[in-house]
């Protein structure tokens, strides 16, 4: 964490940005902002450098062309790479698992290598998933359950390395199995919603992995009720 304030870059929001992802750098800013923790939102966009100094890097999610430019951009500017490399927090989402991992295949069947960053492959699978998740965090990474939604057609393969993030009880995930993935301080899910403002305790554990401190906690009612909601109408 830089000695002043924690320094979240949100990467390619005007390419990678569907369902509102730009909703998880806001959320990790306003958590630490209630907590007297000071936080800047760091906009990198299409041709911008991507600096290294940065504590959480947030990628979201898009379609497969703004995919693939976003990963040749990554490629051309790679400060997050060298973040990751140093223990920097990452947060990827949808489009973020599939270009974070070796490779990805696309619906046209072309192969694209990937940034490398988590032990993983996807590829197009045969009907796309909509709809409410519901999983459980694995490895009891937080407390509650993992929600959200996801609309996709990737399927993701976890190699040794990569652990998942949750095991599905409603929706697809990865695979119908498992959701996600966690590789060193690297997250990654297909959970939009956005994902932080659905889960919380996810977003605290991102904020506990910059800082190095377990958050304080905030009593926030209105949140709780409206996990309660989301979990109702995806049947749990």
């Amino acid at each position: 964490m830089s000695a002043s304030k924690v320094s979240i870059a949100l990467v390619l929001p005007d390419l990678l940005g569907t369902y509102g992802d730009f909703g998880n750098a806001v959320v990790l800013e306003k958590r630490m902002a209630w907590r007297g923790i000071p936080a800047e939102i760091v906009t990198i966009r299409f041709g911008e450098p991507v600096p290294d100094s940065c504590d959480i890097y947030v990628v979201g999610g898009g379609e497969d062309t703004a995919q693939t430019l976003a990963v040749r951009h990554l490629r051309e500017h790679p400060g997050m790479q060298r973040a990751a490399a140093r223990g920097a927090v990452i947060l990827g989402v949808c489009a973020g698992i599939q270009i974070f991992g070796e490779s990805f295949t696309r619906a046209d069947q072309v192969t694209h290598p990937g940034l490398g960053l988590i032990d993983s492959t996807s590829h197009a699978g045969g009907s796309r998933a909509i709809g409410e998740v519901i999983a459980t965090p694995a490895d009891g990474l937080f407390e509650g359950l993992l929600t959200g939604f996801e609309n996709h057609q990737g399927r993701t393969v976890l190699g040794p390395s990569a652990r998942p993030l949750a095991h599905v009880k409603v929706g697809t995930g990865n695979d119908g199995s498992v959701e996600g993935a966690v590789q060193g301080r690297i997250l990654c899910t297909y959970l939009h919603g956005p994902v932080l403002p659905r889960n919380p305790a996810l977003a605290d554990l991102l904020i506990e992995w910059a800082t190095g401190a377990k958050p304080a906690p905030l009593d926030l009612p209105a949140v709780t009720q409206l996990r309660a909601e989301r979990a109702k109408a995806a049947g749990v």
